[in-house]
């Protein structure tokens, strides 16, 4: 019987397990094996861009340089001030003195006059910049760099909006204004427009009433007086002025009525804004000191000393002087034969001088009480051809009107200012029912 060499029994179940149970640990061996080798094998080829964990790099900010300290000093030229007072603390002799050089062409220094707004501003106590209000329009700024200074003049910058403003006449134009919480510059501007037509210290009446487009000027949130007027309309005794503002191509900006008449005329009415007549017109008056009766071909407008006296109309200075009857006296030449004369006055501004051209509106000197006058007033007198007329019955030419060229610009530019005008003298008319009838009358000539 032959012996079959490829026969294998039959395992039983302990010899089973005993296979299976090599197998495992094979296995287990070859695992640890692997997952070393793999190791190894991460270890020797460095860490991995794609495994490694994405962070944003954090930025440090260097810390920000401290501010440089700002000191701000307001003030106001005082009298007899001079630029040397005002930045000898900032800059030498020798640094003023080239100042000085530079403002002949920007803003002589001379000019600089007591009572206007400066500013000087320092950074770390050292100078940065010196700001000077020439007016209300202009200031002249001088700033210090690294290596040199600049003197320059700028545009005042104000935050501007239009405004109605409108009042009632129950005393004075001054008072009314207060009582709307204006300010006094208001009354004087609006007596600048219609200066030509009403004569503000005769006229007024009780019940007469006003209104204005004007621009109100504003810095630094606070109000700070008031820019163009647009349009505005004056009712006097029932009859109404209406004034537009308009430049007419090359001529300067006038005020003209909504027909496109100008509203000034060769004379203003009245050479002071506000004030009373103390003495009239008349060709026989006992005068208070020489009780001699002669006669008074002028007006005396009682003022407070010191009140600006304008001259009437264009004009050159022909006579200045001072005498025992006249005091200070200024005579002015104007067109056509017209001249006319300020006397009893205190003094004349800087500039006023025989021969030197004055314009309309231009003060020309203060009432006073100079020569043989009782107290404090203007005595103003007017001339025709050598002859005295009474300058409160003059009907004065006016100016031109708005040209033919630009009439068309001038409608287009109102139309909507007199509508708005006549809807507020809609309103206003319901106010005026409130007021008293009785007329104001301002004191009578003697």
């Amino acid at each position: 019987m032959s012996v079959n060499k490829d026969f294998h029994p039959p395992l039983n179940s302990r010899g089973t397990r005993k296979i299976k149970s090599k197998l495992r640990q094979i296995v287990a061996i070859s695992a640890l094996v692997l997952i070393a080798g793999v190791a190894l094998l991460l270890l020797s080829s460095g860490p991995s861009t794609e495994l490694e964990a994405r962070e944003t790099p954090v930025k440090v900010n260097a810390p920000p340089p401290p501010q440089p300290v700002r000191e701000e000093l307001r003030n106001t030229v005082p009298s007899g001030s001079s630029i040397t007072a005002l930045l000898g603390d900032y800059f030498t002799p020798q640094e003023i003195h080239k100042l000085n050089q530079q403002s002949s062409e920007i803003f002589p220094f001379t000019k600089i006059s007591a009572g206007q707004p400066y500013r000087i501003i320092t950074l770390d106590g050292q100078f940065d910049s010196f700001i000077y209000e020439i007016d209300t329009e202009e200031q002249l700024v001088i700033s210090r760099t690294a290596d040199q200074v600049i003197m320059e003049r700028q545009d005042i910058i104000y935050d501007v909006i239009v405004a109605p403003v409108h009042g009632l006449i129950k005393t004075s134009l001054f008072d009314a204004i207060h009582e709307i919480n204006e300010k006094p510059e208001l009354a004087y501007i609006l007596a600048d427009i219609f200066g030509w037509d009403i004569n503000f210290i005769l006229d007024l009446r009780v019940g007469d009433s006003f209104q204005a487009l004007v621009q109100k000027r504003y810095r630094e949130g606070q109000m700070a007086g008031y820019g163009r007027v647009l349009a505005a309309e004056f009712v006097n005794q029932g009859q109404s002025f209406k004034a537009f503002r308009f430049k007419d191509g090359d001529q300067k900006v006038s005020f003209y009525n909504e027909k496109g008449e100008n509203l000034r005329k060769a004379f203003l009415k009245a050479p002071l804004s506000f004030t009373r007549i103390s003495s009239g017109y008349t060709m026989r008056r006992l005068h208070p000191i020489t009780k001699v009766w002669k006669a008074h071909p002028a007006i005396d407008y009682a003022a407070p000393v010191g009140t600006p006296v304008k001259t009437v109309g264009d004009g050159s200075i022909t006579r200045k002087g001072n005498d025992r009857g006249n005091g200070r006296y200024l005579e002015v030449t104007h067109s056509n034969g017209y001249k006319t004369m300020y006397l009893h006055l205190k003094g004349f501004p800087r500039g006023i001088a025989k021969g030197k051209r004055v314009t309309q509106g231009q003060v020309i000197g203060y009432v006073g009480s100079s020569g043989l006058s009782t107290g404090p007033h203007l005595d103003f007198r007017m001339k025709r051809h050598g002859k005295p007329i009474n300058p409160l019955k003059l009907k004065a030419p006016a100016a031109k009107s708005v040209s033919k060229e630009h009439l068309g610009e001038f409608e287009v530019l109102i139309a909507p200012l007199v509508a708005q005008l006549e809807e507020n003298r809609t309103q206003f008319q319901v106010a005026q029912l409130q007021v008293p009838h009785e007329n104001f009358q301002p004191e009578k000539p003697e």
